[in-house]
């Protein structure tokens, strides 16, 4: 079928080799298990072989796109990737021209959250409180092109686990969920949505609670102690697992110095540079603006700082859409965005959106944060550090899930990566720093065939990212048109 988209003893052995084909065949029913009705309603095109012929591949290495290349997809796999003239097409297969456009890995996005703001109205006596999006967040993120994320905190970690089960068993749609634990707060959380420990003790506990629950990495918070944070680093090691961090009340040195796995953000939550900061304090956010703003990336403390984290190899997750909500008029307003926000979102957005606009995006503070942060996540990658892409779905909202992904590697390339190094980043990068650099994050015979076929060339035009068609997960190509419009007005509802 063709068509195209434009559109040890005997027993002991017996029972060690039962177990090897136990874990082989479970193994093949999560790549290729029964689908619920609600799932095959998403299937775009699902076969026991797919051919993906004259396609453009960026593979996710870094290395040059490749033109007119076929890629063979079977039992959930790339099988091969080669030339269109030299790479034979099984008999029967399920043959897709794919002209014109481009094939790149599934997205891995290392800071997704399952979670959105509800309309923070601190003015009107109301916290700020975050909705769970067990519903919209993941048909959204795999219809943007994630197939692999990182929750990087969670709200309702109960529910990431659960959501994480349903997708896996196939009951609902959406990407593989690496969930991280609950927040890691100290006392001073600003949302309710948090709990706060109480101490080394309690963040022991916590990270073995979790731990045992499912969670498979942990995120410290802005109030978290340096006793707390060595704590908890301590105890998700002991289990082999990571710890991230959204950090405030300690300094990136401080914290890459208790072996801290990886920093949220980048420079803009940095407080180290603060005059009189204390210590296990976060200092008002206005004070960490001023200094920031005055402080030359290219300086020997910055400089040092990055020199200092690539030896302790603390990665560095980028977030720049959501820190470019704050530069008015950014970003572009698109109708894709306003169109999967629940009505009352939409109008806070837009009200929050208009109130920024007035702000002179050349000389406003925040313009010059969202700068520095560019050109200090631009030089910690090419210092040697490992640079991770995530969106953040938070703020004042307008970071909506898959759409916030693909602006993050926009976003990278106008921070001064080429294309090609921005879709690693969004990539490759990510498996490697999960361990699953050798199923996922790159376009290879041998791999887990998640990828994402776009309509367009993003090696040229980055914002060819956006038009994103069908989404391979595990072999199976989803309608991202399709995933898209059932959660129309649903994003800060669930």
């Amino acid at each position: 079928m063709r068509s195209r988209f434009g559109g040890q003893g005997k027993g002991k052995l017996v029972r060690k080799l039962f177990v090897i084909a136990l874990a082989i065949l479970c193994r093949d029913l999560r790549a290729q298990g029964p689908m619920s009705d609600v799932v095959k309603g998403f299937v775009k095109i699902n076969a026991p072989v797919i051919a993906l012929e004259h396609v453009r591949v960026i593979d996710g290495t870094g290395a040059a796109p490749a033109d007119d290349q076929t890629l063979i997809l079977e039992g959930g796999s790339i099988r091969a990737v080669g030339s269109s003239s030299s790479t034979s097409v099984p008999a029967g297969a399920t043959v897709l021209d794919l002209g014109g456009y481009t094939v790149i890995p599934g997205l891995v996005g290392m800071h997704d959250h399952m979670f959105y703001p509800s309309a923070p109205h601190v003015s009107r006596g109301v916290p700020p409180v975050y909705t769970e999006l067990a519903y919209s967040g993941p048909r959204l993120y795999l219809a943007g092109g994630v197939t692999s994320l990182r929750t990087t905190g969670s709200i309702e970690p109960y529910t990431d686990i659960a959501v994480k089960k349903l997708i896996d068993t196939g009951v609902a749609p959406g990407p593989k969920i690496h969930v991280t634990g609950p927040y890691l707060e100290g006392a001073g959380a600003y949302t309710p949505n948090m709990h706060e420990l109480t101490g080394p003790d309690d963040a022991r506990k916590t990270v073995d609670y979790w731990a045992d629950e499912g969670a498979t990495s942990f995120k410290a918070y802005m109030h978290i102690t340096r006793a707390e944070l060595s704590a908890a680093i301590a105890a998700a090691h002991q289990r082999g697992l990571k710890l991230t961090g959204h950090l405030c009340s300690i300094g990136f040195r401080e914290a890459a110095a208790l072996g801290i796995d990886d920093l949220e953000h980048g420079l803009v939550v940095d407080t180290e540079f603060d005059r009189g900061k204390a210590a296990d304090v976060c200092p008002p956010s206005p004070l960490t603006s001023k200094t920031l703003v005055s402080l030359d990336v290219e300086s020997q403390p910055v400089q040092d700082m990055i020199r200092d984290l690539v030896a302790h190899h603390v990665a560095m997750t980028s977030t720049l859409p959501v820190f470019e909500t704050f530069v008015g008029p950014r970003p572009p307003l698109e109708e894709r965005v306003l169109d999967a926000l629940a009505p009352e979102l939409r109008s806070d957005y837009l009200t929050t959106r208009a109130r920024l606009s007035g702000f002179d995006a050349a000389t406003s503070p925040s313009a010059a944060l969202f700068k520095k942060e560019m050109q200090f996540e631009h030089d910690f990658a090419k210092a040697g550090g490992l640079l991770l892409a995530g969106l953040d779905p938070t703020g004042y909202g307008g970071v909506v899930p898959g759409f916030g992904d693909q602006r993050e590697v926009e976003l990278l390339v106008e921070a001064g990566f080429t294309p090609v190094e921005a879709i690693q980043i969004a990539t490759s990068n990510g498996a490697r720093f999960l361990g699953e650099l050798d199923r996922i994050g790159t376009i290879a015979a041998g791999k887990s065939a998640d990828l994402a076929v776009i309509h367009g060339d993003p090696g040229k035009d980055i914002a060819d990212i956006e038009k994103v068609e069908i989404v391979f997960k595990d072999g199976v190509g989803y309608d991202s048109a399709k995933l898209i419009e059932s959660v129309r007005g649903q994003v800060g509802l669930h």
